[in-house]
C-alpha cells in the first residue's frame, strides 16, 4: 500500500506562513521584527520562508509575549538550590 506524500512547499509568502502557523501577518511582522531584523536592519517588503524556519517561527509565537502568548520567567535564583 502507498500512503500519499504530504504536500510540501519549498518556500512559503507570508500570506502562506501566517496560515499555517495560525496568525496574521501583522503577528509574523512582529516575530520578525522582534527576532530577525533588530538590530538596525529593515524588514524586507516579500519574504519567503522555508520549513524550516515556519518551525522556528512557531517556537517565537508560542515564547514570546504578545497576541494572547503569556510570558515565562527561565531564570532561577542560585539561592533556590540550597
Amino acid at each position: 500500500m502507498t500512503l500519499p506524500k504530504a504536500v510540501t512547499n519549498d518556500f512559503y509568502s507570508e500570506a502562506e506562513a501566517a496560515h499555517m502557523l495560525g496568525i496574521s501577518i501583522a503577528r509574523l511582522h512582529q516575530l520578525l521584527d522582534h527576532y530577525v531584523f533588530n538590530v538596525g536592519s529593515p524588514r524586507p517588503p516579500n519574504i519567503e520562508f522555508t520549513s524550516s524556519e515556519l518551525l522556528l517561527l512557531s517556537y517565537w509565537n508560542r515564547e514570546s509575549p504578545g497576541a494572547g502568548a503569556r510570558t515565562r520567567r527561565n531564570v532561577v535564583a542560585i539561592n533556590d538550590y540550597k
